[in-house]
């Protein structure tokens, strides 16, 4: 089931307000000497993006395996698709 307003990440646009859900692959802290940015991959089965908090070392419930949803604006290179500093929401574990 997809919540309403989710779009799948493959049909997102560089530019774009997008909202996404899919599945944590991988947490990174990328530390730097000023500004600390905590990095995620999220997949929702037609593609990932990369989510980066600048400034965030961590946040509560994001872990390998988590489902979440969020709401930014999609960058998009040749390389890579990411949304910086996005709202979230953390969806109910599956039982």
């Amino acid at each position: 089931m997809r919540e309403v307003g989710v779009v799948p990440i493959r049909d997102c646009n560089h530019g774009a307000l997008v909202c996404v859900a899919g599945t944590v692959r991988v947490v990174t802290l990328r530390p730097t000497q000023l500004t600390p940015a905590l990095e995620i991959e999220l997949f929702d089965g037609s593609g990932f993006l990369t989510v980066i908090w600048l400034g965030r070392r961590r946040i509560p419930g994001i872990a390998t395996g988590r489902r979440m949803t969020i709401s930014g604006r999609l960058i998009c290179s040749p390389d890579a698709r990411v949304v910086y500093n996005p709202s979230y929401e953390l969806l109910p574990m599956a039982v």
